[in-house]
């Protein structure tokens, strides 16, 4: 005798298809929701319920329990759990209150090794110290169980997100200097057509240490269609020492001042500034936007600078606002490009790759502009 169904059969909707169908194939979803969609395709496809239950190695009564919430309160309703499910928490407020106040301490404050919190550590930690607190409710708690009181309380105690602490007292008055000289270059360009015939001349500079003068021990191996889609290099290499890329920008005409140095010391800042001095015509005053090192203010920079009196003008970023520092952006374009996976034979070879490097981009100057909080700003 053929197989009747006793329960109706369950009708989708194009839409109910379409996201159960995306759901039974999901990776990233939760084994329940994506095992109750492949119940209910299935059950609208025609199969038995004991056809389903074999196919997913699973037993009558849970995929009974799916289709029959499908059929009485929709298929959408049939994924999730219906509330008043499960037993009642036992856990009071003021004990999911507790657990969070010892997550957000150091476990180092209560006589531990570590410096931050792991679920494991801090629910054997409420186990053992939660009745003398007055929460015995804790004292069977687990590590999952830990895990969500803190995720519904939006607390992360194993993880640190960086900040940093503004340590310059004048950070708002040199940041709007920093603003005003870029507001300063825009009124610039538009009043002036040449910026060559311009009187002020306008450097955004920085120094890029720590440049890694790295050699390969193998060739390199190139692409090779079916068999590897990238270039293939030995794990291993040789250091052949640091070099450091002192450049600054011209903010009007895009023109990018470098040299590639050793060191990065009061001598070398010196030298770049004299690289300044014989480039543009005795009549231009030279304005430097720069962050705070020390070689930029030292005694042997300003025994130069007194040299050559109203030649340059130093505009300092704030302590920690090296982003104000426009210079940045382009050694970030650097980091990705020049700077991502370079070998070289040596610190010579380095040095005349940087110096290539920038020989190219004047072929073709960029003019970086500065838009962030200009607006807010007026100049005289």
């Amino acid at each position: 005798m053929p197989f009747a169904r006793k329960r109706p059969p369950l009708t989708l909707t194009r839409r109910d298809q379409e996201v159960l169908t995306r759901l039974s194939q999901a990776r990233a979803e939760s084994f329940q929701r994506v095992e109750r969609a492949r119940m209910m395709l299935a059950y609208a496809g025609g199969e038995s319920i004991s056809s389903i239950a074999r196919q997913l190695a699973t037993n009558r009564p849970k995929v009974e329990r799916c289709i029959d919430k499908a059929l009485q309160l929709g298929p959408m309703v049939a994924l999730e759990d219906l509330p008043g499910r499960g037993r009642p928490s036992t856990i009071t407020a003021e004990a999911r209150a507790w657990v969070v106040s010892i997550a957000c301490q150091k476990p180092k404050d209560f006589g531990y090794s570590y410096e931050l919190w792991t679920t494991e550590l801090l629910a054997r930690h409420i186990r053992g110290h939660c009745r003398e607190a007055g929460h015995p409710s804790l004292d069977q708690i687990g590590r999952g169980t830990v895990s969500k009181i803190l995720t519904k309380s939006e607390v992360r105690p194993h993880k640190i997100e960086y900040y940093l602490e503004r340590r310059d007292p004048e950070f708002e008055v040199k940041m709007a200097q920093v603003l005003h000289v870029y507001a300063e270059v825009n009124l610039l360009r538009e009043k002036k057509a040449d910026p060559a015939a311009s009187l002020l001349a306008v450097i955004s500079y920085d120094e890029k240490p720590g440049i890694q003068a790295i050699e390969n021990t193998a060739p390199d191996l190139p692409p090779v269609p079916g068999k590897h889609s990238c270039v293939a290099r030995d794990h291993e290499y040789i250091r052949h020492g640091t070099m450091t890329l002192m450049a600054g920008i011209d903010l009007l005409t895009g023109m990018v001042h470098g040299n590639v140095t050793d060191r990065h010391r009061s001598r070398e800042f010196i030298s770049f500034l004299k690289q300044l001095d014989a480039f543009y015509a005795p009549n231009v005053k030279i304005r430097i936007v720069l962050d705070n090192h020390s070689a930029h203010v030292s005694k042997e920079t300003r025994a130069y600078l007194a040299t050559v009196p109203n030649r340059f003008e130093f505009v300092f970023t704030p302590k920690h606002g090296s982003w104000l520092n426009l210079i940045e952006t382009f050694f970030a374009k650097m980091a990705k490009t020049v700077f991502r996976g370079i070998r070289v034979k040596s610190k010579e070879e380095l040095r005349e790759r940087l110096l290539k490097y920038l020989d190219e981009v004047n072929e073709m100057s960029v003019i970086f502009r500065w838009k962030y909080r200009l607006d807010s700003l007026s100049v005289a």
